[in-house]
């Protein structure tokens, strides 16, 4: 006789429905400015209770659940900051990503949402609250942007050549901190910013802070109407298209495309998947957050980007991923 099949292993499936443990813990703990009690060296569950004015016991239990995580590192009956913590985790450290999770915290109650905004087709949060109409939430998603985006636009950095380049116009440019590292990064370059008025303002801020007022301007502007001038020798689009339509992302790159001088650089980075939609994992989640929080969120595939650069005349495209553990891809194409 045959034996058996093997019957499958429900493993995987058993810790996706508890992943959100993990993440609650870290959010928790970030919220609390946890790490930041243990900056300057190891300390009792009972210490870091007094100092965040928590319940000693619960705060051990979440302690060692973090220790688990490998956030914090055990030493006998005290805590330390992991490297990792301490680098990422701690507000004063030059690497500080806490406003980053602080958005991915924001959203953990819209992510709660999901089956209702499948059953209705329309965001559980709308993207008018942090773009621009709660001025304190818009700060905050703008710095968070900007933590999130000087990982992202040093690693463009390394992959972009723009040097000999003098005009950029960086559509929906956010925060400014892409047009900020590239100039920087490329003598002589200048570049415009256009965001909506909310994002802009806070966009000024950071521009100047950055010391690049002289070569990163900021224009008030919803990039879907507004003028994209001519004669740039790149455009940049950076984490546009998962808010837009297929539709909306072709007529982009089409204004793109008439807006460059001959030659001109189209640069497109964004979180896209393979084609067919389903990987990397990461890229097709990112498509239902962005479901949730914007009203034609979604995500692209890469080879449809490629596609709409040729439908609009450009040449010479290039698909590039940046380097681990970015999950964006940069699409280039050149204008004939």
């Amino acid at each position: 006789m045959n034996a058996p099949a093997a019957l499958p292993d429900p493993g995987a499936i058993m810790r996706l429905s508890t992943a959100f443990w993990d993440s609650q813990t870290l959010l928790t703990a970030a919220r609390l400015r946890l790490f930041d009690t243990l900056a300057d060296g190891a300390r009792g569950a009972d210490e870091v209770a007094a100092a965040l004015g928590l319940d000693a016991r619960a705060t051990a239990l979440l302690m060692r659940a973090l220790a688990g995580l490998g956030l914090l590192r055990p030493e006998g009956d005290r805590f330390a900051n992991t490297p990792e913590a301490a680098t990422f985790l701690v507000s004063r450290s030059p690497g500080y990503m806490g406003n980053v999770i602080r958005y991915s915290d924001q959203l953990y109650a819209t992510w709660g949402e999901l089956e209702q905004a499948l059953r209705s087709g329309r965001p559980a949060l709308a993207a008018q609250t942090y773009l621009g109409d709660d001025p304190a939430r818009t700060r905050a998603f703008v710095v968070a942007m900007h933590e999130r985006a000087q990982g992202i636009a040093r690693a463009l950095v390394g992959v972009l050549d723009l040097a000999g380049r003098r005009s950029m116009l960086d559509v929906g440019g956010g925060p400014g901190t892409y047009s900020v590292l590239l100039t920087a990064r490329f003598p002589g370059l200048r570049a415009e910013v256009v965001e909506l008025p909310g994002v802009a303002a806070v966009a000024r801020e950071l521009v100047a802070e950055a010391g690049a007022a002289d070569r990163v301007a900021v224009r008030d502007g919803d990039y879907r109407s507004a003028d994209f001038g001519h004669g740039h020798d790149v455009v940049l689009m950076s984490g546009m298209f998962h808010r837009e339509t297929p539709a909306a992302c072709r007529d982009l790159i089409a204004r793109a495309a008439a807006c460059l001088a001959p030659g001109g650089l189209l640069v497109v980075s964004d979180v896209f998947t393979d084609e067919g939609g389903a990987t990397p994992a990461f890229a097709a989640l990112f498509g239902l957050n962005m479901m949730l929080t914007a009203p034609d969120g979604g995500v692209h595939a890469d080879a449809d980007v490629r596609r709409w650069m040729e439908a609009a005349g450009l040449r010479d495209m290039r698909v590039q991923p940046l380097p681990p553990p970015m999950p964006h891809r940069v699409v280039t194409g050149v204008r004939r």
